[in-house]
Formats: structure tokens, C-alpha cells, sequence
């Protein structure tokens, strides 16, 4: 109990200290969302009414109070009003995040099969010959830009071969490309370290002793090698889950899908204060979760840790 709460208090410190910057630069931001909206000759209003206006919103006050007030709102659950539409932002929110949660998610899973399959196979002698190059693929994968990467597949195989439409495409082909384009840059890490912990597990004592008793390769690649080797992974496929939403983000943006890059490009244009606080929020509480979910399963998963754990407890 005592490793849970310290780890959920590390998690809280960690939203707030990521709420608080988000904020601090958020104000930073030069010019005012709620006079660049409304202080427009067209719309004909007072300035009193703008003045009103600041008022609703919030932005009327010094920036401590508002900080205050956007804090106590976040944990009820309120994150305030956009200024372009009007709309509460959690009803933003709402509406985009399951077509993103849906893009990272696949795109996730992806990289994982994408991963161990460039481990696993550099490992058999049978593939000798092209070991170097599977080996080489997460170092050429890591370096390919998100949103380069994502053109080169419309360019390819949209437009070159015509396999995947662009252009009102299908629930499932609309899938394939922004799948593709996530999951490659985050498969090439996974990969990386999978296929290291794969050399180091390979020189441990147990395993020329298992090899001794007469087992074959192909037993203690799965039944002895691969368990301790995905240990280390999991703290990085962790960390690039977190991260996956802000490269769904980059990629929906690239390919024009309805989700949160929408939705933050066009805060940006519009410097919609209240919508990018609530997206970096959303952003980093994903991260911290999932990275909490993966520190507390540790333990379980290897019990070293879980006797230093209770040792130190």
C-alpha cells in the first residue's frame, strides 16, 4: 500500500506541475482570444459588452485568480468555455477523444506487432543474412518525422499505386494509412530495446542451463527468454503509449481525420486558451496514467521487484 500511494502521489505532482506550466504558458501567449473574437467592427458590440464578455470568460481577473479558478474547475470536471464556438470544452472533448483514442489505440498495438516482430526475428540464425538489416530497421525507423512519414504513404499508396483512397474513404481504409504513420516511429524503440534485451537474457547462467538439459532454441526463445525480455519494454511501451496522443495529434492533422488534432489545430489558429489548456491536461493525464498502470504492474510481473519493494516498504 505504502509503494501504491507514493506512486499515485508522484502522479498527482506530476498533473499538477504539468497543469501549472501549461498555464503559465498559455498566458504568455501574446494578444487576447476574447478581443480577437469579439472586438471585431462586424459583430457591432459595445465595449461594454465585450467588457461582459471578459467577464464570462473569466479574463478579467489577475492571473493568480485565474488560475485558481481554472485549477478548482478542472477537478469538478469543468473545463470552462471555448471562445470561438461557445461550446463547454468537455463537450469538445467528448466528441473528439474516441476517434483519437481509436487511432492510438491500433496504431499501439501495431507498433507492438511491428516491434517484436523485428526482435524476434534478428534473433534466428536461419536469418542470418539479413540480421543487419533487420537490426538496422529501428534505427531508420526512430528517425522518420511523423508528418513526412505520413505524406510518403499518401504519395505511395494513394497516389502512386491507388490501393488506399484518400478521399472518402472507408471506415477501415481510412484507418490504414494514420495506423501505419503512427505506429512505424513507435515501433523502431520498442524494437530497439526488445532486441537488446534479447542479446542480454541470451547471456544469463539459466539459459545455457536449459540449453544443457537438451531444449531447443526455439523453446527458450518462448518459453524463457521472451519473458524476461519483455520486462524492460514494458517501461517503454509505456512511455510511447503516452505519447501516442500527441502523435495522433501531428497525424490527423496530416491526414484531415476529426479527432483532437482537429480540434487543436484549430484552438491554435484561434488561440482558444480554454480548449489547448484542457488537450495538455488530457495529454499529460494519459501519459501519467498509463506510466502509473505500468509502474504498479512491475512488481507483479517480476518478483525481484516486488521483494525490493516490500523490503523497502
Amino acid at each position: 500500500m505504502s509503494y501504491v500511494l507514493r506512486r499515485v502521489g508522484q502522479a498527482v505532482v506530476v498533473l499538477l506541475a504539468a497543469f501549472t506550466a501549461a498555464f503559465v504558458l498559455l498566458q504568455a501567449m501574446p494578444g487576447d482570444a476574447v478581443m480577437i473574437r469579439f472586438e471585431n467592427p462586424e459583430l457591432g458590440l459595445s465595449p461594454e459588452q465585450i467588457a461582459a464578455l471578459r467577464a464570462t470568460y473569466g479574463v478579467d481577473v489577475p492571473a493568480h485568480q485565474q488560475y485558481a479558478h481554472t485549477l478548482l474547475g478542472f477537478l469538478s470536471g469543468d473545463f470552462g468555455h471555448s471562445v470561438q464556438s461557445g461550446t463547454a470544452v468537455r463537450h469538445l472533448i467528448a466528441e473528439a477523444l474516441p476517434g483519437t483514442l481509436q487511432l492510438a489505440l491500433l496504431g499501439f498495438v501495431t507498433a507492438l506487432v511491428l516491434a517484436t516482430a523485428v526482435a524476434f526475428l534478428s534473433t534466428y540464425p536461419r536469418l542470418a543474412w539479413i540480421r543487419g538489416l533487420l537490426r538496422s530497421l529501428p534505427s531508420l525507423f526512430v528517425s522518420v518525422p511523423v508528418f513526412w512519414l505520413g505524406i510518403l504513404l499518401i504519395q505511395v499508396f494513394s497516389f502512386r499505386l491507388g490501393l488506399v483512397p484518400v478521399i472518402n474513404p472507408g471506415p477501415v481504409q481510412g484507418l490504414v494509412l494514420p495506423v501505419l504513420t503512427l505506429a512505424v516511429p513507435i515501433s523502431a524503440p520498442l524494437a530497439q530495446i526488445l532486441t537488446r534485451s534479447i542479446d542480454e537474457v541470451y547471456t544469463q547462467p539459466f539459459v545455457t542451463v536449459v540449453r544443457a538439459k537438451g531444449a531447443s532454441r526455439h523453446w527458450v526463445l518462448w518459453r524463457n527468454v521472451a519473458k524476461n525480455a519483455l520486462l524492460p519494454t514494458l517501461t517503454m511501451a509505456g512511455v510511447l503509449f503516452g505519447e501516442l496522443i500527441g502523435g495522433a495529434v501531428v497525424t490527423e492533422t496530416v491526414f484531415g481525420r476529426a479527432g483532437i488534432g482537429r480540434l487543436t489545430e484549430q484552438a491554435v489558429s484561434n488561440q482558444d486558451v480554454a480548449v489547448l489548456q484542457a488537450v495538455v491536461l488530457l495529454a499529460a493525464t494519459v501519459f501519467v496514467l498509463v506510466n502509473l498502470v505500468v509502474d504498479l504492474l512491475y512488481p507483479v510481473l517480476d518478483p525481484r521487484l516486488r521483494n525490493k519493494s516490500g523490503a523497502s516498504v
